[in-house]
């Protein structure tokens, strides 16, 4: 049976392992990103922004929850603003709290959301933006460079695997036993080859990218990648890493496992 390497956080990776079974492939968990929230923020004051953009579903736990405990009056003004997500996932978690965002990109990445939204939108505005210890920074560079302001908020951190966890998938590496790494964001992938201390891979070790985001993280480190999905979300990716591997017949291929 071949192995994916599953590098998202322990604690969001069970659906995905789940849609790899669908395919027959087996899983191995290892989290490259242990998310934690950050302490020594304050919500700020809502009403002085134009629009606030979340790019990920830390973002928006850890921004809501602490919004709900210190300033649950802001809810109401967070819901009247113009709210960007990066990705479904992301904008169906804000839904949960009454907060309608924008229209979501068919493409989820920030690149391809920055794109998609007017320049005279911008121009002139403030704006918040929640990110994580590890964010590349896209969001800020757009909105500055079309005549925004761009306020942003770490509100949680990334940090990497342990010493043990590192050393067990190492050996499965050397030894042949994983037949493709899937990374679902720049973060994963970056602390991934930092763990692994290179990025030198196995011959015949594919790599997956849930996006042209992610994707172009590995490119700057140097690694290519083998599949990236038509449909940037966990589903389209392990039909991705299924098709490439070769594992499921022409017959399924017109099916998702769930």
């Amino acid at each position: 049976m071949k192995t994916v390497l599953v590098t998202r956080p322990r604690d969001q990776s069970a659906s995905f392992v789940s849609m790899l079974e669908g395919y027959g492939l087996d899983s191995v968990v290892f989290p490259t990103i242990e998310i934690r929230p950050i302490s020594g923020w304050c919500v700020p004051d809502l009403g002085q922004f134009d629009g606030v953009f979340f790019t990920s579903t830390n973002s928006v736990h850890f921004f809501l929850e602490k919004l709900r405990l210190e300033a649950p009056d802001q809810l109401t003004t967070l819901q009247q603003l113009k709210v960007w997500a990066v990705g479904k996932t992301t904008g169906n978690d804000l839904a949960k709290h009454g907060i309608e965002t924008q229209p979501i990109a068919k493409v989820s990445d920030a690149v391809t959301m920055m794109e998609e939204i007017a320049s005279e939108t911008i121009a002139g505005r403030t704006f918040l933006f929640l990110r994580g210890s590890l964010s590349l920074g896209t969001i800020p560079a757009v909105i500055t460079k079309r005549g925004g302001i761009c306020i942003e908020l770490t509100v949680y951190e990334n940090l990497p695997p342990s010493l043990e966890e590192t050393a067990r998938v190492k050996a499965l590496l050397e030894s042949g036993s994983l037949s493709c790494l899937s990374f679902t964001s720049p973060s994963t992938a970056i602390n991934f080859f930092e763990a692994m201390g290179t990025t030198a891979l196995p011959d015949g070790v594919k790599v997956a990218a849930i996006g042209t985001t992610t994707a172009k993280a590995l490119a700057k480190l140097g690694v290519q990648v083998d599949i990236i999905p038509e449909s940037f979300d966990a589903p389209g990716l392990a039909r991705a890493i299924a098709e490439a591997l070769t594992v499921i017949s022409n017959q399924l291929l017109h099916h998702s496992p769930l």
